[in-house]
């Protein structure tokens, strides 16, 4: 699938950076065998992306197919590892949108749609709308012959558990970030996860998917499926996929805002992305963000403990991390 047919630029940097949630994840905590398979299915998700990239393929299909490998592991808030909503349900939303012509799709509170990435996709290739929830969206992605599942799919004891600490302690609880008494449990934390890539016509992309909030009640959205509040996409600008407090990331629109700060006051993207986050706790928001240029440049900002993210350029060479400073080369073959 392409949406351009401009001929590529020689010597393009290609470039593909994605995020699996913010939180407060604890250094001293993180078991090696844990890390070791978060790290995995990124390294996994940053090849995918890259096959595409390297192939002469769009920025939009890499962004597809480095999300569709996070959401088909229960090692994230998304897809297959999407966590319960108080009354039970695994309730799914994911958007993308093409830098290029601005094109975008979103899905919202859908529970049988096996990759809602996907489904976003056919949003905003075959219809005339952006936004489709609930069994609109449902119904539609079975028209368009995407895979679609049994909601007891996405079940898994772990989340389940999970739901029950939230509801025993009232609270909601984001990606990485829900508290409890042990690091056992604790470690079972996972998170939104989003792609940006720019490909070799010079075309920037963003998406995001996203299981929400455990225990979240009444029907509640976030910000992953607003066009312009998680997920943002502009040639002239910059690609952004957002993760974390979701009302706060709607409030201050901050994937838009942040491409507005490269674009109208042309601020380097690491600055537009402090100021964003730095808006964002202004109103008791966390979480973070991952911002790609069509110059290749890019970053990844969190104001929480961790961000588990990657990034993989012309090389092909992975690197990975989730504390704050560099990251680090990946360590872990993607087939281990």
């Amino acid at each position: 699938m392409t949406l351009t047919n401009n001929r590529p630029k020689n010597n393009a940097p290609l470039r593909l950076v994605i995020h699996g949630g913010a939180g407060a994840v604890q250094r001293d905590k993180l078991k090696p065998e844990r890390e070791h398979t978060f790290m995995k299915i990124l390294t996994q998700s940053l090849r995918a992306g890259h096959a595409v990239l390297a192939a002469g393929g769009s920025s939009i299909d890499a962004v597809v197919a480095a999300i569709v490998i996070m959401e088909d592991s229960p090692v994230f808030n998304a897809g297959k590892g999407a966590v319960f909503s108080h009354e039970g349900y695994n309730e799914l939303d994911a958007s993308i949108m093409d830098g290029a012509t601005h094109m975008a799709g979103a899905v919202a509170a859908v529970t049988t749609i096996r990759n809602p990435i996907r489904a976003a996709l056919a949003v905003m290739m075959h219809s005339r709308h952006v936004l489709l929830i609930g069994r609109g969206a449902e119904k539609f992605a079975s028209e368009q012959a995407l895979e679609t599942v049994e909601p007891s799919f996405f079940y898994s004891q772990r989340r389940w558990d999970q739901l029950q600490k939230a509801i025993a302690k009232e609270r909601i609880a984001l990606d990485h970030d829900l508290e409890t008494d042990s690091w056992e449990e604790n470690n079972n934390k996972h998170g939104t996860v989003g792609a940006v890539a720019l490909d070799c016509h010079g075309n920037l992309a963003a998406g995001t998917s996203t299981g929400g909030l455990t225990n979240k009640r009444f029907g509640r959205v976030g910000d992953t499926p607003i066009i312009g509040a998680g997920t943002y996409a502009d040639n002239r600008s910059v690609a952004v996929s957002a993760t974390g407090t979701g009302e706060m990331f709607i409030r201050t629109v901050a994937a838009f805002n942040t491409a507005a700060r490269v674009k109208l006051q042309n601020m380097p993207v690491t600055e537009a992305a402090d100021h964003t986050l730095a808006e964002i706790a202004t109103i008791g928001g966390e979480g973070g963000l991952i911002v790609l240029n069509a110059q290749g440049d890019y970053t990844m900002r969190f104001n929480t403990s961790g961000m588990f993210r990657g990034v993989i350029g012309n090389d092909g060479v992975a690197y990975t991390g989730v504390f704050s400073g560099a990251e680090s080369l990946a360590a872990y073959d993607a087939s281990d």
